[in-house]
């Protein structure tokens, strides 16, 4: 704080001159933010879809094979398909889609109407993703018992971008309701 009760400048923090959104508690988005969440996601998707065209061509992703480790054992399971029709790789390749669509880095810093429904639509994302490594992980534990490294990938990518929406979402979500940039 200074003698105003302001926070203090903290070192690193500097703007380059660009219009920034404000925040709660005077934070600011952090350009790194967007780029961050764009990075994995994009990591996200290449898994993904890496998962997804193997899934469709009744191959088996390249995977060393042991007691615990059997990717074969994994994305060939019961539990590789929802009711059996829907591939779990295809909706981690549509999940991913929509993040790329939602953290492009200059979308991290709208302000107004638009840059809180993509601060929502960015945390409704990432929780729902987590909600289904959740499942996921429970499955590869305790029902198949064997763990896919190419799955393992894309649980700790959504692990790490449900951490960076949730850390920033106040910042990201805090403009003015009702006002559009």
């Amino acid at each position: 704080m200074d003698g105003d009760g302001a926070p203090a400048a903290v070192a690193g923090d500097e703007d380059d001159g660009e219009p920034i959104a404000g925040a709660v508690g005077g934070g600011e988005p952090k350009r790194w933010w967007g780029w961050a969440a764009l990075g994995l996601s994009l990591a996200g998707l290449g898994d993904s879809l890496y998962l997804t065209i193997e899934h469709f061509r009744g191959t088996v992703p390249i995977c060393a094979a042991n007691s615990v480790v059997d990717c074969a054992k994994v994305t060939t399971s019961p539990e590789s398909e929802i009711f059996g029709v829907l591939p779990v790789a295809l909706l981690g390749l549509l999940f991913f889609v929509a993040l790329v669509t939602v953290t492009l880095p200059p979308w991290w810093r709208l302000e107004g109407r638009t840059g809180e429904l993509l601060a929502w639509a960015r945390l409704a994302l990432v929780v729902s993703g987590m909600g289904m490594v959740v499942y996921l992980l429970y499955a590869e534990l305790f029902s198949i018992k064997a763990i896919c490294l190419w799955c393992t990938g894309v649980h700790v990518i959504t692990f790490l971008l449900f951490v960076l929406v949730v850390a920033t979402f106040p910042s990201t979500a805090s403009a003015p309701v009702g006002e559009d940039p």
